[in-house]
């Protein structure tokens, strides 16, 4: 609006300005008092990338497990990048931060012993042979029953398996192998065909065991089967294990969870009479009955057990719309890792520097332009959790006591890698056939030379292994955004082996450190996608629907904008 003239003036002038001349002087004064547009949020650099990785990887947050010194810096450290960029609290009571309540449970000592035919063994090596650690939060680990052999331990209506028939395996201690049942040439599509279901994961096969009244469960381990080496299995379950408070209305916990190696198993059903290679082509058929094996397994072992709290960082940017701006699309990434652990080289602290303080940069990355930039319709709610390393913690109790009501929850957008090599061509997106978050994501993708590829190694069920699970099993449509193997300047190939190298050799390893040799221009490649495919879905009067085939159904919800 234009100044008027003061009433002094106006009454002492001697002639009247005219009109257009008044209008002329007043409107650069308007034109002053405009606030001016903020500036244009400058875009994602290598640079700011390494800034939160170096700091994310250091030594001094000594790995970044929950309920440590290092894992509070990480938190603390993420929650001021927020505020700086400007997003809103949007955790418990207006602050930063989601409290999760964590049980640390660590074996003092353990002893395990197998008697097969009345002749007692040589116990198990630990953890050369078997990696044990305690089903619940209780000073003592103990269990002396019978070995049953229990196939895939898998019962899975849709598919007409079951695994136990009427065997009651009560008071029993289940052998069970990894991954699904291999789907035979008649039935391609069995358990997922070669893609890994949740029956195949080790979180399903103890809470089956647990539903089924066992004491005790111990998964056959195979680097191919599991998609991961044996000191992929020691680097993460021989320490401390962190579980959230048992809830109540479960059944009562396991005594002890396990995993034992191929040739220990083998070895030790040879002592009975038994043989893995014929009992692992058995337990392919829907007729397989569990198979007792006569052998006693005896597992006793104390434990040290502290209750503390972690914490999920979560701030908001908030929607325009008053129509949309109380739905919510949730943006993700874990930021802990497994802390300091066995040494291996002489080096004990596992920095997680791919895995996963390069998501986290990535993803404070997206919430800065998310911030700066114009807002969208929907609101977006970033939120860091923690325990991810300890089967999903934070996410699951995210989605268990959500800040935002699930029936408002657009959908659910992961990172957990932020793509250390370079640029691509192509993404690897997990659930992305799963609901129409795949074709959305594509069509986004095209114009910019970017493709989605399928799943190289499916089989090993990677859906199931990130922080997106939790919010896909609470029904919100969800997937998880990382690099795929097609790398500009590369030749074909390269990707895979580089992929490989990783998972053989830093995965969950204290190799998985910070290098100024990383390319972070994949990594600012893909903060620039999460952004734009999370403004689209904040954006579209369409919510993501799951596919029909889809495992998981989305909560009955209000109608889209």
């Amino acid at each position: 609006m234009t100044r008027p003239i003061p009433r002094a003036c106006a009454r002492g002038a001697r002639f009247l300005l005219p009109v257009a001349l008044l209008a002329a002087v007043s409107a650069p004064l308007a034109a002053q008092r405009k606030p001016a547009p903020p500036p244009a949020a400058r875009p994602v650099s290598t640079a700011e990338i390494d800034a939160h990785l170096r700091f994310l990887a250091s030594d001094l947050l000594e790995g970044r497990a929950p309920g440590t010194r290092g894992g509070r810096l990480a938190a603390e450290y993420i929650a001021a990048q927020l505020l700086s960029f400007g997003l809103e609290p949007a955790g418990d009571n207006g602050s930063w931060f989601q409290q999760v309540p964590i049980d640390i449970v660590g074996a003092r000592r353990e002893t395990i012993r197998a008697t097969a035919r009345g002749r007692a063994t040589a116990a198990l090596r630990y953890p050369d042979d078997v990696v044990l650690w305690a089903g619940s939060a209780s000073p003592q680990s103990a269990a002396t029953a019978e070995l049953v052999f229990a196939g895939y331990g898998a019962s899975a209506a849709e598919y007409k398996w079951n695994d136990f028939k009427d065997v009651d395996v009560k008071g029993k201690i289940l052998l069970v192998l990894v991954n699904d049942p291999p789907a035979p040439a008649a039935e391609p599509k069995l358990f997922g065909g070669r893609a890994m279901t949740y029956y195949g994961r080790w979180p399903y096969k103890f809470e089956e065991a647990e539903r089924r009244g066992a004491v005790g469960a111990l998964i056959v381990h195979t680097t191919e089967r599991a998609g991961y080496p044996w000191h992929t299995v020691v680097g993460s379950w021989a320490k401390e294990q962190r579980m959230l408070p048992r809830d109540p209305k479960l059944p009562p916990p396991l005594a002890f969870r396990g995993w034992i190696t191929d040739s220990m198993a083998t070895a030790l059903l040879a002592q009975a009479g038994l043989d893995l290679g014929t009992l692992r082509t058995q337990a392919e058929s829907r007729d397989f009955r569990p198979v007792p094996t006569g052998i006693t397994v005896s597992v006793n072992f104390g434990n040290t057990v502290e209750h503390l709290q972690s914490a999920n960082v979560v701030g908001a940017v908030r929607g325009h719309d008053p129509r949309g701006r109380d739905d919510f699309v949730i943006l993700s990434a874990h930021w802990d890792h497994l802390g300091i652990g066995p040494a291996v080289n002489g080096d004990s602290i596992y920095n997680g520097a791919e895995d996963n303080a390069s998501g986290v940069a990535a993803m404070l990355a997206v919430a800065r332009l998310a911030a700066q930039g114009p807002a969208p319709r929907r609101s977006l709610l970033f939120a860091f959790v923690t325990a991810e390393e300890s089967g999903l913690l934070g996410s699951q109790f995210l989605a268990e006591h959500p800040l935002v009501p699930l029936t408002a929850t657009v959908a659910n957008l992961n990172v957990d890698g932020g793509n250390l090599l370079g640029r691509v061509k192509d993404l690897n997106v997990l659930g992305d056939t799963k609901s129409t978050l795949g074709p959305q994501l594509a069509t986004l993708l095209r114009p910019r030379g970017v493709r989605i590829t399928p799943e190289e190694f499916p089989e090993r069920g990677a859906f199931y292994r990130s922080d997106h699970f939790m919010f896909a099993k609470a029904g919100i449509p969800s997937v998880s955004i990382g690099e795929g193997n097609d790398f500009e300047g590369r030749p074909a190939g390269w990707g895979t082996a580089q992929h490989e190298d990783y998972t053989s050799h830093r995965y969950h390893q204290p190799s998985d450190a910070y290098s100024p040799q990383f390319d972070l221009r994949g990594a600012a490649q893909l903060s620039g996608i999460v952004l734009d495919f999370a403004r689209v879905l904040a954006n579209s009067a369409a919510w993501p629907a799951w596919n029909a085939e889809a495992e998981f159904k989305r909560p009955a919800r209000k109608s889209a904008m």
